[in-house]
């Protein structure tokens, strides 16, 4: 594809996401995509993409290089007795630090909380959700770090921490576009890391048998 089509299929792919952390993904239609990237065009998201769910699938992944390049540098300096806080660092600063990259506003934050908690998009999730070595060795270490913990309770908290940490990014990114707070996504960062340090580490006062499978601290 030429230049002029990877202009497009960018321009496409941000007011897709931009459209869908605002509204919501069933809330958009391809057509409202299309005018909002600037085209006149109102197949452009078939044309580029295919359909809607391979433009979905392309959003999902589309900073995951950055994410893993980010996350492989932190991990090649983890020692293999490392703390807690040191190995959940490498699973979200990568993530949290991204999200500050981006030029303000951006809505990638806000856009994965909305694909993640969208019925109609769990199995184009998924689909898109690609397998990594290196994220599951850390969450393994991390499981490997509640010790005798039960492991319903580890699962449990490790959905928790999945959610807040999506739910604090998402929200720290609508306040910093508002102009709330100024950026500093890093101390975000090592915030999340000492309060899912200490809620993975707390002791626990019943068993935690709501759920039973594993849960790791993912994101995209």
């Amino acid at each position: 594809m030429g230049q002029h089509g990877d202009k497009a299929r960018e321009a496409l792919l941000d007011a897709a996401e931009e459209l869908f952390a605002r509204h919501g993904i069933d809330a958009v239609s391809n057509r409202r995509i299309a005018e909002h990237a600037g085209t006149a065009n109102h197949s452009a998201v078939a044309y580029h993409f295919g359909g809607r769910d391979e433009l979905v699938r392309t959003l999902i992944t589309r900073h995951a290089e950055d994410t893993n390049r980010r996350r492989a540098a932190l991990a090649a300096g983890l020692d293999d007795d490392a703390a807690l806080p040191d190995v959940l660092a490498c699973l979200i600063l990568p993530w949290v630090e991204h999200l500050g990259s981006l030029p303000v506003p951006s809505w990638r934050a806000r856009f994965v909380h909305q694909i993640r908690t969208t019925p109609s998009m769990q199995e184009v999730l998924a689909n898109a959700s690609v397998p990594n070595a290196l994220t599951e060795e850390l969450n393994r270490r991390v499981q490997a770090a509640g010790g005798s913990m039960d492991p319903s309770t580890q699962y449990g908290r490790s959905w928790i921490l999945g959610n807040m940490v999506l739910s604090v990014c998402s929200e720290y990114e609508a306040r910093v576009q508002d102009g709330v707070e100024s950026t500093n996504w890093t101390g975000v960062g090592y915030f999340l890391i000492d309060a899912c340090a200490g809620m993975l580490a707390a002791p626990a006062t019943h068993p935690g048998n709501f759920i039973r499978s594993p849960s790791p601290v993912s994101l995209l």
